[in-house]
């Protein structure tokens, strides 16, 4: 699968309506973003059960302030609808891969507890 590319419109949709969600909020001036771009590209090939999403913080700065993106390149995952991991910097293949992994092998039900405690209120 190839990567698509989010704007504010279809962002919030994106992250609700798939499993598992990884997004690369990158620039065309960025250096490290054009670097970690082909290693972002092949994983996308490998794991196509996974929605690799990109945002190009010059497009859609509003999309970039309100993900509270301070550096880029960002690399956000998102699991059922909840943001678990979000980390500045261009990653490796094998860093990416942990990642995955990890994110993949993540007890959903816990999480989604662990948010839910933390709302206010209850």
């Amino acid at each position: 699968m190839t990567t698509v590319n989010l704007t504010e419109q279809d962002f919030a949709g994106t992250i609700q309506d798939n499993e598992f969600v990884l997004v690369d909020f990158w620039a065309s001036w960025c250096g490290p973003c054009r670097m970690f771009a082909p290693t972002y590209e092949a994983a996308s090939a490998q794991h196509p059960e996974i929605v690799f999403a990109k945002v190009d913080t010059e497009a859609e700065p509003g999309l970039a302030a309100a993900a509270d993106i301070r550096s880029i390149p960002t690399l956000m995952a998102f699991r059922e609808g909840v943001l678990v991991f979000s980390q500045p910097g261009a990653l490796p293949a094998a860093g990416l891969e942990q990642v995955i992994s990890a994110v993949q092998g993540l007890d959903m039900a816990e999480v989604h507890a662990q948010v839910a405690a933390q709302k206010p209120g209850q």
